[in-house]
């Protein structure tokens, strides 16, 4: 698949070390429809090219939007790019979030860190589709104020009256007036329906498995409960191995996976 021409439209700094790309198609191309879950290749010109999840609405397939962290070569240099300045985009590519199965049931999504950024496609459907689901809880934790993601969009969202929304950080400052602690603290304020519920989980592989056991105790069964691994993924085709998880391979049977089908190899590095 060769890579499809967008130029950047914006650039958002999201916090020290984190933004937010905008992309439109370049003149004449094509929009790229996608399902929340789902990552592109960004190609950045001359640098190669790196697996970032979408971020935006999925309905809004005019504008691609990636949040990425700025930590090696190829990320840096796309976190240089200025509007107007031309990416490559392969994609989309693999499973998404369950929104059909969360249909009529209530949804927590626990994020963290920079999980919530694959996340958010799957919140602008529920959000839009509100009436097709039941309690939809969001359960969100980060290292530190600075370190969260969309701030201005958590406070509206914490403004609606349908979707409850929870926020903690590992440490708090002097500014910080709300929960300090991390995100599987939240569960005891959080309140949804264990035994008719879906759970979308993703962030640091830690803070996965300690939310599991928490959903797990909350008698959650295995599942109904999804988790985005997006370790080692290169190729995005599942030729080159890189991203090999047991008997699948994160790039194209994930990222997003049903905890009971990767249970077996979920916590045990490099497998």
């Amino acid at each position: 698949m060769v890579p499809i021409l967008f130029h950047v439209e914006q650039v958002r700094r999201e916090t020290a070390d984190t933004l937010t790309l905008t992309l439109k198609p370049a003149e004449g191309g094509t929009t790229l429809r996608f399902t929340p879950g789902q990552f592109n290749m960004l190609y950045r010109l001359g640098l190669g090219e790196v697996p970032i999840s979408i971020s935006g609405d999925p309905s809004r397939p005019d504008r691609l939007v990636h949040t990425l962290r700025a930590v090696g070569t190829v990320t840096k240099g796309l976190a240089s790019l200025r509007p107007g300045e031309a990416v490559g985009v392969r994609g989309p590519f693999g499973a998404g979030w369950p929104m059909e199965a969360a249909r009529g049931k209530d949804v927590v999504v626990v994020a963290g860190g920079i999980g919530l950024a694959p996340l958010r496609p799957a919140i602008y459907h529920l959000l839009a589709r509100r009436h097709d689901y039941g309690r939809v809880v969001l359960l969100y934790g980060a290292r530190t104020p600075g370190d969260l993601l969309y701030r201005r969009e958590l406070e509206r969202w914490r403004g609606r009256f349908d979707v409850d929304v929870l926020v903690t950080v590992d440490r708090g400052d002097a500014g910080w007036r709300g929960h300090v602690g991390v995100v599987t603290t939240l569960f005891t304020r959080a309140f949804f329906d264990a035994d008719d519920c879906v759970a979308m989980v993703c962030g640091p592989e830690v803070m996965m498995r300690f939310t599991v056991a928490e959903l797990k105790a909350r008698g959650i069964p295995d599942d109904r409960i999804y988790l985005s691994m997006e370790r080692n993924m290169k190729c995005a085709l599942g030729f080159c191995g890189h991203c090999q998880f047991g008997p699948v391979f994160v790039c194209k049977d994930g990222p997003v996976f049903r905890y009971d089908r990767i249970k077996a190899f979920f916590g045990k590095r490099e497998i």
